[in-house]
């Protein structure tokens, strides 16, 4: 009796060890493959985004985080632009401190990328007309000149993706 339970138990065993496996291979290989081209595969759940996340430190050392509109503009997955209030708390909190944190995700196949880094308040003209779309007079009704308008540039430094339950960090150059 023993040894039909044993060999029961090792057939069993060796087909879940199989199954486990082989699991494990295929989320491996997901991952591989997304992070081998992790500009395409993390710029296009950015561009599909239709709300961003972004987070500052208070002067308390605490997160803040709120939603955006999506990025205005983006340069790979390093550098990317958002718009905002320069009387915001947001910018405040950028300006004594840099460290920012985004978050972009993709409900429908539960995915989604954080990357971190810095962000700049950018208040010169020329970036301000470059990253400017019509309509914009809504929230800023002097126009691309109104002083309560401003750029936010995010430079990253590194990232998570989150994918088919499993997570893997990685740096952006």
């Amino acid at each position: 009796m023993k040894t039909v339970i044993f060999s029961f138990i090792r057939v069993h065993l060796k087909k879940h060890t199989y199954f486990i496996f082989a699991t494990i291979l295929l989320f491996s290989y997901s991952i591989i493959q997304i992070m081998r081209d992790a500009t395409k595969t993390i710029g296009g759940i950015i561009d599909k985004s239709g709300i961003s996340i972004i987070s500052s430190v208070d002067n308390n050392g605490f997160p803040n985080t709120k939603a955006m509109l999506p990025p205005r503009k983006r340069t790979g997955i390093k550098e990317i632009y958002f718009t905002t209030n320069t009387s915001s708390m947001r910018v405040k909190q950028y300006m004594e401190n840099p460290k920012a944190c985004v978050y972009f995700f993709d409900k429908r196949f539960f995915r989604g990328v954080m990357l971190r880094g810095n962000m700049e308040v950018l208040t010169d003209a020329e970036i301000k007309e470059e990253i400017w779309q019509t309509g914009d007079e809504m929230y800023y009704p002097q126009g691309v000149a109104d002083p309560d308008y401003c750029v936010l540039k995010f430079t990253a430094s590194d990232g998570r993706y989150y994918s088919n339950f499993k997570s893997e960090n990685f740096l952006v150059e």
